[in-house]
């Protein structure tokens, strides 16, 4: 039956304690007093309602069903009371509110108004999937949950063995739910893991599943390293407001005493920032191998920050900057987000509008290493400073003469307080001193499309370049001296000798090219039934003329110290990978690009081709300070062959290869391959790499690897994987690790084992790490780590 306000509705919502209902003028019905929301409906559904004026009771029995304000209760029979204000539910009794948390017990006795009570026997499940039961519940002043020899866990009971006790588990003496406080507080816990004891505590209290970000200490973590020794990690959180916070940990190292470290982290409607610091002063430093940088200091300090803030939807601004008190700091104790061997601090600028690209970055080079700055070999010191880094690119948004007008804009200004030189090579990375560049480039192309099919792309490129240095003595004498090298005497380029000089250089040098290009391809497509087929024959035109200062041993080369001639590259207008190096003279590309595409869902793609200089001075076979282009396949008038290939079947096995062959013997020179291939839920990956020696480019040995990997899921849950890196050239097994993982709802473990062998000492180093996830409560893992040792 459908009824309006009833107080017997009322005080089993009352029961239920999912709702507060306002007070309002309170309203009788069939003698019962009580005070009800005057916008309140409610739904009772039952087999029958029985009135007992004599003891003053309503009953409602038999499939009784109530729905009010979004909550829900079913129960076999729920008795009122007016004499003792009391409510008992008797029967399979469940109770969801609207938020979707579950009550489940035989036997629930409240009063009307909920703010006491007692429970026998119940099960509660959350909305966020957490689960709690016990023997018995009471609660008081309406918000204080008090579960008697309870339990507690984030994992889904087993729907075929619900007595199965779950993976983990926490049983209590007491547990205390404050829901205004959003605390679980557990007296007397026990943590159970697969049903077996391993952890006992006199007390401890955490966040409720609905609390994202509560103040409170987080999962502590221990590790190993032995020049630190054993180490406890013990973090606390501080959630100030929803916008900010603060982490401090505290680390114990059995060897270098306690780790300090401090992070803020603060976040506005247009963006977030982060400030990070640390301190140790060390115990042992002697524990550290001698010439290490870490065995120099003692006490060690660093402060980092990061951030990125929205000025408006084009523009961006941000930085990522560390400072430390020497070169190793945060990477020899793993500092979060500050560790990498590797960094680039950095201010940067970014605007982004339709076709419009703005960049504007000032950053200094950082490598964190075991050698002290003093060290000749440290590469620290050597670093550069960029200020700044700027690009700027532009692209009309109608045609100009009916194709496409670009501009681009590139200008860097770079220092160094230390000349960067290679000893095993006549190579100069970085002059000691300033440079500076200014390029400019504008580019229009326009496709045609014949009536045959022909595509043809005409392009006019032009550039501009201003360069200015102001290098030290020492670095035009490692110039000299590299020349000499290179030619067996004194060098003479562009009409600027090397060799014999031994002054600071400050010079200044001005560079333009034009480049009048073409473009034709031919795509043809061939159907079957089963499968379609595109070939397209390709061929490009570059026409430049020779250029002053294009490869000058006198201007740094900074930006285009990387060369790989490959499949990938053949088409490109300009090959250097930066703007330092720039090309002259004329070239042409000719090759053949497949793609098929089959009915089975099988799909395949292939490129071959090769270039030819053939006119003007080759800029990949001219000497610069880096000989970038030596052994890059494009120093001679023809260049080597190059050829990539590749396929992928709709189940997931995808393959790759590509290599550049000699133009005459087709020896290969650099080649690549690697495959993925699923079987049934397992994967295995296998990479194989060759690269010739490249003597003059720093490599004095062929190099060759192949590295085999895989992973298998065992079961829904458990996997396993492994992988290994073998060099060839020198017989080591460079890299080798394995490890299992087990990840369902409410637990995660992974453990790893890993080896690594240097290919040139052969010294040996061993890992061993470990990550549990436990759902709700967090996360507890550790690394640990032998020295390196050497072996025969």
């Amino acid at each position: 039956m459908r009824l309006g306000k009833s107080a017997t509705a009322l005080a089993l919502l009352c029961l239920a304690g999912v709702v507060d209902i306002p007070r309002a003028e309170a309203q009788s019905l069939d003698g019962l007093n009580v005070s009800v929301g005057p916008a309140d409906q409610l739904l009772l559904e039952a087999d029958t309602l029985v009135y007992d004026n004599v003891n003053q009771t309503v009953t409602a029995q038999g499939s009784v069903r109530i729905d009010y304000g979004g909550n829900r209760m079913v129960a076999h029979r729920v008795i009122y009371n007016q004499a003792t204000g009391r409510l008992v539910a008797d029967g399979e009794v469940e109770i969801v509110d609207r938020e979707g948390n579950r009550i489940f017990s035989d036997h629930i006795d409240v009063t009307d108004d909920f703010r006491d009570g007692f429970v026998n026997a119940l099960s509660v499940e959350t909305a966020e999937k957490t689960y709690f039961a016990a023997e018995s519940a009471e609660r008081k002043a309406g918000t204080v949950t008090t579960f008697v020899n309870g339990v507690y866990t984030a994992c889904e009971p087993c729907e075929d063995k619900p007595d199965k006790a779950p993976i983990w588990r926490i049983k209590s003496r007491k547990i205390i739910w404050n829901k205004d406080a959003k605390t679980i507080r557990f007296q007397r816990p026990r943590f159970e893991f697969f049903g077996l004891p391993i952890a006992q505590l006199p007390a401890f209290e955490m966040a409720d599943s609905s609390v994202k970000r509560k103040s409170g200490f987080l999962f502590p973590g221990i590790g190993f390293k032995s020049e630190l020794g054993a180490s406890v990690t013990l973090p606390y959180f501080f959630a100030f407001s929803p916008t900010y916070d603060l982490t401090v940990k505290s680390t114990y190292y059995s060897r270098q005493g306690f780790l300090a470290e401090a992070d803020w982290r603060q976040k506005f409607n247009s963006g977030e920032y982060s400030l990070k610091i640390a301190g140790i002063s060390q115990n042992q430093p002697t524990a550290f191998k001698p010439g290490y940088v870490d065995r120099t200091v003692k006490t060690r300090l660093m402060a980092g920050t990061k951030g990125k803030f929205t000025i408006n939807p084009r523009w961006t601004f941000g930085w990522d900057i560390l400072v430390q008190s020497d070169p190793n700091f945060a990477n020899t104790y793993l500092l979060d987000g500050y560790s990498q061997a590797i960094r680039r601090n950095q201010i940067h600028l970014t605007g982004l509008n339709d076709r419009n690209y703005f960049d504007l970055r000032f950053y200094k080079f950082q490598v964190q290493e075991v050698l002290p700055a003093s060290h000749p070999s440290a590469r620290d010191p050597r670093q550069p400073w960029v200020l700044p880094s700027f690009d700027y690119a532009y692209t009309v948004d109608e045609p100009v003469a009916g194709g496409e007008l670009s501009f681009d804009v590139n200008t860097q200004v770079v220092g160094r307080t230390r000349l960067d030189s290679i000893t095993t090579r006549p190579a100069l990375p970085g002059v000691r001193g300033w440079s500076g560049r200014v390029t400019a480039e504008a580019e229009w192309k326009k496709t045609i499309v014949t009536s045959g099919g022909l595509l043809v792309t005409p392009l006019l490129h032009a550039r501009a370049d201003g360069i200015g240095v102001n290098a030290s003595a020492g670095s035009n004498a490692a110039i000299a001296a590299m020349a000499g090298g290179l030619t067996g005497a004194a060098y003479t380029h562009d009409g600027t000798a090397y060799g014999a000089v031994a002054a600071d250089i400050r010079s200044s040098y001005f560079r333009a090219m034009a480049t009048a290009g073409l473009e034709a391809r031919w795509p043809i497509l061939f159907s079957t039934s089963s499968a379609t087929h595109v070939l397209e024959p390709m061929a490009q035109l570059f026409v430049r003329p020779d250029v002053a200062y294009g490869s000058t041993l006198g201007i740094p080369n900074e930006d285009a110290q990387s060369m790989v001639f490959d499949a990938s590259t053949l088409f490109e207008r300009d090959k250097f990978s930066g703007y330092d190096l720039i090309e002259s003279g004329t070239r042409a590309n000719l090759g053949l690009r497949y793609s098929g595409s089959f009915a089975n869902g099988w799909t395949a793609n292939a490129v071959v081709g090769q270039s030819y200089h053939l006119a003007g001075r080759n800029p990949f076979a001219a000497p610069e300070l880096v000989n970038v282009g030596a052994y890059s396949g494009l120093e001679t008038d023809v260049s080597d062959f190059v050829a990539m290939a590749g396929f992928a079947s709709p189940g997931g096995i995808v393959f790759s290869a590509g290599g550049r062959f000699d133009e005459q013997t087709l020896e290969v020179r650099r080649a690549e391959t690697s495959v993925s291939v699923p079987i049934d839920r397992h994967r295995i990956n296998a990479s194989y790499t060759f690269i010739q020696a490249q003597p003059l480019y720093g490599f004095p040995q062929d190099r060759q690897e192949v590295t085999l990997g895989g992973r298998a899921r065992l079961h829904d849950y458990w996997s396993v994987y492994a992988s290994g890196t073998y060099d060839l050239a020198s017989s080591t097994l460079a890299n080798s690790s394995f490890g299992f993982i087990y990840d369902d709802e409410c637990f995660t473990y992974g453990m790893t084992f890993s080896r690594t062998q240097n290919t040139i000492s052969k010294d040996v180093s061993y890992g061993f790490g470990f990550n549990i996830s436990f759902r709700t409560l967090g996360d507890f893992g550790t690394t640990t780590s032998t020295n390196a040792f050497g072996t025969n």
